[in-house]
């Protein structure tokens, strides 16, 4: 198993409570976690296998420090990796902007060569728009939603996992 690198950030710390659940399910040695505030574009040429984690704010906006290095990682190459997303949302409250985070980094990632893994099913959300439906059916990464389905989230991060093995991203 080749190690990657998990970038996230976190206004509220749900965000970074998701990772802590990920690094113990995937365990330390195959994986490194980063805070994208103290993000450099450098970092992500460092592995060949990204995790990147976010959350969605208000209207359809990237989490604050994904918002600040969003210029930067526009520009970075992915060519050749093989990239996984996770993200949390409110599928009540923000309804029309369900996890529009995980779309917005995704179209990057898809537009600068890199291979997006770890799509997950819309069913089983209640949600009225997404940029984060990437193709029809399907988010560009697993979808998380802390305020109104926690008691799904263990579950769901573990089949997201085993998905992520299954599609090889870890070969």
């Amino acid at each position: 198993m080749k190690k990657a690198g998990l970038i996230w950030g976190s206004d509220t710390g749900m965000t970074e409570e998701i990772v802590t659940v990920l690094v113990d399910l995937i365990g330390t040695k195959n994986i490194d976690s980063y805070n994208v505030f103290d993000g450099q574009v450098a970092l992500f040429a460092q592995y060949d296998r990204l995790i990147l984690g976010l959350s969605t704010w208000y209207d359809g906006e990237l989490q604050s420090d994904w918002d600040e290095f969003f210029e930067q990682f526009k520009l970075i190459d992915f060519t050749g990796k093989k990239i996984a997303i996770f993200g949390l949302g409110d599928q009540e409250g923000y309804a029309e902007y369900f996890v529009d985070g995980i779309g917005i980094i995704g179209e990057v990632v898809v537009e600068n060569g890199g291979q997006l893994l770890g799509k997950w099913k819309t069913d089983g959300y209640q949600y009225e728009a997404s940029k984060g439906e990437f193709d029809a059916g399907f988010f560009a990464g697993l979808a998380i939603d802390e305020d109104n389905q926690p008691e799904l989230t263990d579950e769901r991060l573990e089949q997201w996992i085993h998905l992520l093995e299954k599609e090889g991203f870890w070969d």
